[in-house]
């Protein structure tokens, strides 16, 4: 079987793949982060890097069985009201997947990308062929994390509720504990975390908040994320720490220490861009074996 895998990050489709014992020929990988490549071809040095996709020509590659990626969402999100959806600089690359998918015509495909506008979520249905599954991480993991997939790959349900919280995937309780008087003064609690206003505005940020052992965490941020995920440990002291970046990784049922080798912070933001592992293992699961 050949697998592409378009905006691959650090290739968590291929530890899904390698996770379920799928077999493959040839894996190849398009992705412009070196930081990710880096970690990629760390684990898996078979891998065969083919850079952007914009540059990608189907007439190049060999027959493809699988291709799957999630391109970016940065105009699509709902947390960015002004958006340009898939006319964007960043989400426009939806584009030059569907440019591939019709040059390919792999046996299977999958698309992932966030919970949006149902006219976006229309259009990229529409190309497709086939209507979105909902999936939140939160079933398979300590993280919610709601995200849409497109793919024609058979009977694809809800996967089990594993019941993992955030206290079951701890790993450091020492890693960068911090205090400040202002949360003291600030902090009000809410249903699912902690939150404070450290600025004065009321404003609060993905920052300004620490989440419950006994609670999930929100869906870990790509952009500036070292500040973004934190811990509490005392309430009444007031002491909190950072997420380790293996907390982090196991958020996304990566395997331990699979980022290392780069920055604490890149680490993260890889993390946070990349998939959640098990529910991806969840879909591949359905790929007929005797057809690819």
């Amino acid at each position: 079987m050949n697998v592409l895998s378009l905006f691959d990050g650090m290739s968590c489709g291929q530890i899904a793949l390698n996770k379920l014992g799928i077999k493959y020929e040839n894996y190849f990988a398009s992705e412009i982060d070196k930081y990710a490549i880096q970690v990629t071809q760390k684990n898996y040095p078979n891998t065969k890097q083919l850079g952007s996709v914009v540059d990608l020509k189907g007439s190049d590659l060999p027959k493809i069985d699988l291709l799957f990626g999630g391109s970016p969402c940065q105009d699509l999100s709902k947390a960015k009201t002004n958006g340009e959806g898939l006319s964007g600089d960043s989400s426009g690359l939806f584009w030059e997947y569907l440019r591939l998918l019709k040059e390919l015509n792999p046996k299977y495909f999958l698309l992932e990308n966030v919970v949006m506008k149902q006219e976006w979520s229309d259009i990229i249905s529409r190309e497709l062929g086939v209507e979105p599954v909902e999936i939140n991480s939160n079933l398979v993991s300590a993280q919610n994390r709601r995200r849409l997939y497109w793919t024609n790959i058979p009977n694809i349900e809800q996967p089990k509720d594993k019941g993992i919280l955030l206290g079951d995937i701890i790993y450091d309780d020492t890693y960068k504990v911090f205090t400040d008087e202002r949360i003291t003064k600030t902090k009000k609690i809410t249903k699912n975390y902690i939150k404070w206003d450290l600025s004065g505005k009321k404003y609060w940020s993905q920052q300004d908040r620490a989440y419950f052992k006994e609670k999930k965490v929100c869906t870990l941020p790509k952009a500036n994320p070292s500040n973004k995920l934190n811990i509490l440990l005392d309430y009444e002291n007031d002491i909190y720490r950072r997420m380790h970046p293996i907390e982090a990784e196991r958020c996304q049922n990566v395997p331990d220490n699979y980022t290392s080798g780069v920055s604490d912070n890149k680490r993260l933001e890889m993390i946070g861009n990349g998939w959640t592992v098990d529910v991806i293992a969840h879909i591949f699961k359905n790929i007929p074996q005797n057809n690819v």
